[in-house]
């Protein structure tokens, strides 16, 4: 691991997606730890991950980073259910990837001590579109409150030196493009659906893609 110092990152959050980002950080040099509601201690052995069944241990693991990889809608559940109170580094490093920014934002804001770095990001793939490299994949991502520079511009460097088209903007920022996005993409296809088309001979490319959002 080249111009990088190693992190010691913990992980909520270890079903599919906490996996898949795992299996890379660990590649490269970096020390995890993981803990979640259902018990995945053989998933973490395998990779050689400490896995904790009791938060409050987690927590007191001294982490550089915590990586909550869980869903939006348990997002604040997990979060608050947090010992926080435990941290061994005030300055420990919150990263979030949920695909909405806002909500992670005000939440993390809200709940964690003052001293806690906040970093705010998505990772715009998944285990499918990501199973062969990270290369020119978009990673979006916001230091919403950072301290501790070095802790963070390392963290960043993970996905950066997978090769990610890395993406700085605010979570408000974010949320305003994708919500544009995803009204486009909803009206297209569902007018398409209505009007039955499917595809011809000459299709265009641009109208093979469009084609592809109803089928």
């Amino acid at each position: 691991m080249s111009n990088s110092r190693s992190l010691k990152i913990g992980i909520v959050g270890f079903g599919s997606f906490g996996q898949f980002l795992a299996k890379t950080i660990i590649k490269q040099g970096h020390t995890l730890t993981a803990t979640s509601r259902t018990n995945y201690s053989h998933s973490c052995l395998q990779l050689g991950i400490q896995f904790f069944r009791d938060v409050r241990t987690f927590i007191e693991a001294n982490n550089d980073v915590i990586l909550i990889c869980t869903s939006i809608l348990s997002f604040k559940e997990v979060l608050n259910s947090m010992p926080l109170a435990c941290l061994m580094k005030p300055t420990t490093l919150f990263v979030d990837v949920l695909s909405v920014k806002e909500h992670p934002r005000e939440l993390l804001l809200r709940v964690l001590p003052e001293e806690a770095d906040i970093l705010c990001t998505h990772p715009m793939f998944g285990p499918e579109s990501g199973k062969d490299g990270w290369k020119d994949l978009n990673f979006m991502y916001d230091k919403v409150r950072i301290s501790n520079e070095a802790t963070c511009t390392n963290f960043l460097h993970i996905f950066a030196s997978e090769g990610c088209k890395m993406l700085q903007m605010s979570c408000e920022e974010h949320d305003k493009i994708a919500a544009k996005s995803q009204f486009i993409t909803h009206t297209i296809g569902r007018t398409m659906a209505e009007m039955d088309i499917e595809s011809t001979p000459i299709d265009t490319r641009g109208f093979q893609t469009l084609i592809q959002l109803i089928h």
